[in-house]
């Protein structure tokens, strides 16, 4: 064998080590977690596109995840539902979760979901570690495999029908595989470039930015680094940029079977509400106008674009969602150093020490000048990204801020290669106490996803300083259950639940709450106290602006623990936000997001509901909605005054409310439209 046969064989197998141990590790260290809140949805979804073609379901997500698991899953019988019409998401949620949880085993779907998600990421970590090495080198690429190895966040997501892992690996293919094509133009290299942009656009739609991010660097690279050039050369360069651009929106395209509307044999519109309705929902008039042309245009397969315009709706314009940033509330958006700062805070200490010594060595240049244009083009995408990810909002914290992981994982690639390269005794001994640190830190924690570095608290008190979806996603509803069924259902006990969750997944899993029978519970908060358990996140445990949920338990020690699940028994306070937050929910899902809406009913509830706690802003938004359906002049402007003073003054909304009310006051009622609730999804 000749010396760099055996140099590649070497690599591909110490690569496939790194991965398969990766897979391992992840595998047992989430064994305690159940599904996140969407993942049963999307199971159902994905074999719903592989068994008929139709993209009507879940459209909000690309097709690779999914379709990836729904193939999987159908090929070992999972049964699913003949389509039909949706009247709004939470009809069509229902419908795909009756699927995933009561017409098949959830446990089992969830086991088979698992494998495939693995085999998917872990298929995604090679093809970064292969575009690594064509671009830096082996040492680098292994350098980066390992940090992706040892990091709790990618451990956390390896397993879960989610996009944020896929998308973050996509994106980094996508930009290295450009990168490198950006240094040799050669023909190879640009179909290699255009396939992985195609990818990345597939598993997430903020692979959109990854597609501005490799069309704007790309032509930089064709125009402005080709001086040596001729004119005539820098024109096909950047008609090779538009080839990359074109090949990805290709790919993406052919993911949808090369069909523009979602549903087989028809032209009319299967969604849960329409294009037209949702892109208007978007408050930003200039994503909205951008949004109608690429619609008219027809740039994007019809179901692509709807998911497009509620991931603007949710990530550009904010959900009316409660974060906390370094121990302070915020309405939405946290401050822009938030993502920087959440991943300095997930990732081990060790490895972010790591990645800041490969930036030190790229700032003293101890590393090959072939490194620094590609090296550019990813600072570049990083940059972008995080310029929009600060103009979004936090709620996903690092589930949305894992595209930014290629940039340090780089840089932590490169430390090692220095290292290498340097051939230093104490740089080498250096480098390697990080990396024992690291795994020190994240390799022993069971449920990565509630992870923190030491400087965030660690895994035990991250949630005092951060709440968003990378606290917890509804992971402990197995645990729960389990809690429920083998020490409170032997006893007769129903415990109080507070804590984002799916019901069905609960149901599934045979536990019982206060609140699952309304008509069964409705004495039991007529007292002032409520004697019982009491099982409450860790999401509900700090301050909010309304709901606050956890106020009568942040002072006290729980019972018992499980992770990011806080268990508590004793006599307490009557939970009257929790019992408020309950009645309004019960109320809209069963008289206004139905496919018979009755808006006297829906405002008996929302009046009980804002009587035991009004502080909750697009509570009274709804009530508004609801009178003007009834011309109840009088009662909306109530309802939408009541609104306006508690709504958030830093967000859109609060001029929404304020131009609804001048309307509301001088205009005639048929002309006025309801507020879309910015508190549902």
């Amino acid at each position: 064998m000749e010396a760099g046969t055996r140099k590649h064989v070497i690599f591909f197998v110490a690569i496939t080590a790194i991965i398969a141990a990766a897979i391992v590790r992840s595998s047992i260290s989430t064994s305690l977690d159940s599904f996140t809140y969407d993942e049963a949805y999307h199971i159902g979804a994905g074999a719903a596109h592989a068994a008929t073609g139709d993209f009507r379901l879940n459209p909000e997500q690309p097709p690779l995840t999914k379709l990836w698991v729904g193939v999987y899953v159908r090929s070992f019988g999972f049964v699913t539902s003949p389509l039909r019409q949706f009247a709004d998401k939470e009809d069509e949620r229902g419908f795909v979760e009756q699927d995933a949880y009561f017409n098949n085993d959830p446990v089992v779907v969830q086991t088979r979901a698992r494998t495939a998600m693995l085999a998917l990421n872990g298929l995604l970590i090679f093809l970064f570690a292969i575009a690594t090495w064509r671009v830096f080198g082996p040492i680098v690429a292994l350098g980066s495999a390992i940090f992706l190895a040892i990091d709790p966040t990618v451990a956390a997501h390896m397993p879960v029908v989610m996009t944020d892992l896929p998308v973050a690996l996509a994106s980094g293919v996508a930009i290295l595989t450009a990168a490198h094509a950006f240094r040799t133009w050669k023909a190879f290299d640009i179909i290699l470039a255009a396939l992985a942009l195609g990818l990345a656009l597939s598993a997430k739609h903020s692979g959109i930015i990854t597609l501005i991010a490799v069309g704007s660097t790309g032509v930089i690279a064709a125009v402005f680094f080709s001086q040596a050039q001729n004119w005539a050369t820098r024109l096909r360069r950047s008609a090779a940029v538009a080839t990359i651009v074109l090949g990805g929106v290709a790919v993406l395209w052919g993911f949808y079977g090369f069909r523009y509307y979602e549903t087989p044999g028809t032209t009319e519109e299967t969604f849960n509400r329409s294009l037209f309705e949702k892109t208007n929902d978007i408050r930003s008039p200039v994503f909205r106008n951008a949004l109608f042309v690429v619609t008219a245009i027809r740039i994007f397969p019809r179901a692509y674009t709807w998911g497009l315009a509620d991931t603007i709706r949710a990530g550009v314009d904010g959900r009316a969602i409660q974060v906390r940033a370094f121990g302070t509330p915020y309405y939405s958006k946290a401050p822009f150093y938030f993502f920087p700062g959440i991943v300095a805070a997930k990732l081990p200490i060790g490895l972010l020490l790591l990645s800041l010594i490969g930036a030190i060595a790229l700032i003293l240049r101890k590393v090959p000048n072939d490194y620094y244009l590609p090296f550019a083009v990813v600072a570049g995408f990083t940059a972008i990204f995080l310029v929009f990810l600060i103009r979004g909002s936090s709620y996903g914290g690092i589930r949305h801020a894992t595209p930014l992981f290629p940039f340090m994982i780089l840089l932590g690639g490169i430390a090692v290669d220095w290292a290498v390269r340097k051939r230093s005794y104490w740089v080498g001994i250096g480098t390697g106490l990080l990396l024992i640190a690291a795994i020190v830190s994240a390799v022993p924690q069971m449920r990565p996803w509630e992870y923190f570095n030491e400087f965030a608290g660690g895994a035990e008190n991250g949630y005092k300083y951060f709440n968003d979806e990378g606290v917890d996603l509804s992971q402990r509803v197995g645990e729960t259950a389990r809690f429920y069924n083998d020490e409170l259902k032997p006893n007769g006990e129903i415990p109080l639940l507070s804590y984002f969750s799916n019901d069905n997944d609960l149901k599934a899993r045979g536990m019982d709450w206060i609140g699952r029978d309304d008509e069964r519970d409705q004495n039991r908060f007529e007292g002032e106290t409520f004697t019982g358990t009491v099982l409450i996140g860790a999401n509900e445990l700090g301050e909010n602006g309304w709901w606050d949920v956890g106020k009568n338990f942040r002072s006290i020690p729980p019972t018992r623990r499980m992770g990011n699940m806080f268990v508590y028994q004793g006599t307490f306070p009557r939970p009257t936000a929790g019992i408020a937050r309950h009645i309004f929910y019960a109320t809209i899902y069963s008289t206004i997001y139905t496919k018979e809406p009755n808006p006297r009913a829906a405002i008996d509830g929302i009046e009980r509901s804002l009587a035991l706690d009004d502080s909750c802003f697009f509570a009274s938004l709804e009530l508004g909605n609801q009178y003007l359906k009834v011309a109840d002049r009088e009662g909306a402007l109530k309802a939408y005054r009541l609104s306006l003073a508690r709504a958030p003054k830093t967000d859109s909304i609060y001029d929404l409310i304020a131009e609804q009310i001048r309307r509301l006051e001088v205009a005639p009622l048929e002309g006025i439209e309801p507020l879309r609730n910015p508190g549902i999804e």
